[in-house]
């Protein structure tokens, strides 16, 4: 295996995967015509929905529901907070347009569609130099006629122009859901093709004859036109690649619950992988106004890996609030100019000046030695934080550390505080290029006393490119009380998904055989406002279908919540099935031959209250059974592990480095 790390390129993301394609290429020896595939993620919908850089776009939905994006669920995500702001809508009103139609809850057409209304739009939408377009009907989701006949007549009037179809791109119950997911699949629609048609241009002018893929947010990969089609389904495509490197290297490991935290240069992310599956959830929320209040948001509807994204990076700026507190974050530096020690333009101190200047990076050896990083230009922003709080830089730096160290802790505690988890019970899966320098730190908090670190933390959610399989996510809206429900209708639905899934992956390359599908409901007791996602059995349901599945609903409700409330009618609203391919496997990265044990050098780093010198090893030189006592620090190209004073560190069969601590006092 070869691994290579290069910088963004904020003004051309393409430039910067073509580098690193060179790059490996060169490193292992292979031109572009033994590449057989690509899998690439990219978190350039979630840039532009977050940045408001996508398309200019309009909505065209029934007659009387233009404002339905701005009303939204009429809920206050926070009762107390007086001037409460909601994400504006990425289509202004004067871009929504209404058309005479309606179906009801159960499908029939009550008003036809006004064919006539449909001229007047596209002149509209024409003189308006509208780019794409999104179409939500009232109750499509149950029949999408008049969508597929408005898309249709629009196709025509406006050729070029992208379109998206509520009924094809999220065909669900819950109207604003579906609408503000159709609308925000067009608006990323036009720059995600372009981007993704760049890329597949700059591939094959270099000799490329492999088929690219990309990562969905459900943690499976799928085809460049799927990707274009669907490009709201890549919005958490980076961190879903992260979190199928942990399931990957704790099923690997033998590790059966683990709490995956990859700390990059922007962000930290968090999420529990449970028995080698990291949690799916049916919905998403993007770009939120407050980012730990839910319904500050937009919400998405798409399947998408369950985790919780704090703005915690090794770019994150540090800075001093109006009552004199040091905070960190959530804006960031980036790649460009980032932070001071980059040597790029950057003042102002971030998290990687403050690690730098505690001793935990080695200034030469940045990125295996291609990146000098200045330990006086660190040093020199962290005192402009330092004076105003009299302190010197060290002690600038040690608070860096802690505050975002802190956040990191407590997101970490509420999101499994949430699903009904004891966080102390699990093993934290350290990764990312920030992650393993402070995962000791924000284990002892949260009260874990297990770290694995795998070989090639640093560029682990690559890893988890290669491993994900191909997958299919399809969704039918059919409610039904339990105890009046058709089963043969039910198991006709579930058989229709599974044979679109299987063509849909059969399109991509999968054989038959390697396929394998995954039935679920969305189901609430009646009367609840919420839904929780059920696993069904494989099989009829014509026989035994009531048991069967009120069975399954009990059994999830119990483990989410606790308990059930016995006699309460349960009803379905949605049905699902994922199709995947079978699992792969990867050749892990392997060490040199020879074993080092001595330190490769030692220099001081900053513990909780002073310097100590301390050993420092190269990840490279240490074999199954190496062990250590703390404190350490283990280095590798891409990221270097701290090992506390009282840890201790060791090299297992797989190469992970496992390190066992105590909690903090006060965790």
């Amino acid at each position: 295996m070869a691994i290579g790390k290069v910088l963004t390129t904020p003004d051309d993301p393409t430039r910067a995967v073509m580098n690193g394609v060179r790059d490996l290429l060169a490193s292992s020896g292979l031109g572009p015509a033994n590449v057989v595939g690509l899998v690439h993620a990219t978190t350039l919908t979630t840039n532009a929905i977050i940045e408001q850089k996508g398309a200019r776009t309009a909505l065209v939905t029934t007659r009387g529901f233009a404002d339905t994006l701005e009303i939204g669920r009429e809920l206050r995500y926070d009762l107390y907070d007086l001037e409460l702001r909601r994400p504006d809508p990425v289509v202004p009103a004067n871009l929504r347009f209404e058309v005479t139609e309606r179906v009801d809850a159960a499908g029939a057409v009550l008003t036809r569609l006004d064919d006539s209304d449909l001229a007047a739009v596209a002149n509209e939408l024409r003189r308006r130099d509208v780019q794409a377009v999104a179409i939500s009907l009232l109750h499509s989701y149950v029949n999408p006629d008049h969508e597929r006949r408005i898309a249709a007549s629009l196709c025509r009037a406006l050729p070029g122009v992208a379109l998206s179809v509520s009924s094809d791109v999220c065909p669900d119950v819950r109207e604003y859901e579906r609408t503000t997911t159709t609308v925000l699949n067009a608006y990323v629609q036009p720059l995600t093709a372009r981007y993704l048609d760049d890329l597949c241009r700059r591939l094959a002018a270099e000799g490329f004859a492999g088929t690219p893929y990309i990562m969905l947010s459900s943690g499976g990969v799928t085809t460049i036109a799927a990707a274009v089609r669907h490009p709201i389904r890549l919005i958490e495509s980076g961190p879903a690649a992260g979190a199928l490197a942990a399931a990957y290297f704790s099923t690997d490991a033998g590790v059966r619950d683990v709490i995956a935290f990859d700390m990059g240069g922007t962000t930290a992310k968090i999420c529990v992988v449970r028995d080698g599956r990291p949690q799916v959830a049916n919905q998403f929320e993007a770009a939120r106004v407050h980012r730990f209040k839910k319904g500050s948001g937009y919400p998405v509807k798409v399947p998408a890996v369950d985790l919780i994204e704090i703005g915690a990076g090794g770019g994150s700026i540090a800075w001093i609030d109006a009552m004199g507190l040091l905070k960190v974050g959530p804006a960031s530096a980036g790649a460009q100019p980032g932070p001071a020690c980059y040597g790029q333009g950057g003042g102002r101190p971030c998290v990687t000046d403050a690690d730098l200047m505690l001793g935990y990076f080695d200034p030469d050896g940045f990125l295996g030695g291609r990146m000098r990083l200045s330990r006086e230009r660190a040093e020199a922003a962290l005192q402009t934080l330092a004076a105003p709080l009299g302190l010197d830089a060290a002690r600038a730096a040690w608070g860096i550390r802690e505050v975002v160290n802190e956040n990191m802790a407590r997101a970490a505690q509420v999101y499994t505080a949430e699903q009904g988890l004891d966080s102390s019970g699990f093993t934290l899966l350290a990764f990312g290029g920030a992650g393993p320098a402070h995962a000791w730190d924000v284990a002892r908090k949260v009260g874990i006393r297990q770290i694995l670190c795998p070989l090639g933390s640093g560029i682990a959610s690559a890893i988890g490119l290669l491993v994900a399989p191909k997958r299919c996510d399809m969704v039918r809206a059919f409610v039904t009380p339990l105890d009046r429900a058709d089963f043969a209708r039910i198991s006709s639905i579930f058989d229709e998904l599974e044979a679109e899934a299987a063509r849909t992956l059969g399109d991509a390359g999968t054989a038959a055989g390697e396929m394998s599908m995954v039935r679920t409901a969305e189901m609430r007791y009646r009367g609840q406002g919420y839904e929780i996602t059920v696993p069904i059995p494989p099989g009829d349901l014509r026989e035994r279908g009531y048991e069967t599945l009120t069975r399954a609903f009990e059994d999830t409700y119990r483990q989410v919540y606790g308990r059930i409330i016995s006699g309460a009618p349960v009803e379905v609203i949605n049905w699902r099935v994922t199709a995947l391919e079978r699992a792969r496997s990867v050749a892990r990265p392997r060490t040199a031959a020879s074993v080092r044990t001595a330190p490769v050098r030692r220099r001081p780093v900053y513990w909780h209250d002073a310097y100590v010198d301390t050993p420092v090893y190269s990840r490279y030189g240490l074999q199954s059974g190496f062990t250590a006592a703390g404190p350490a620090l283990i280095e590798e190209d891409e990221t270097t592990t701290a090992v506390g004073p009282g840890g201790m560190v060791t090299v297992d069969a797989s190469l992970n480095l496992v390190i066992t601590c105590s909690p903090a006092v006060d965790a």
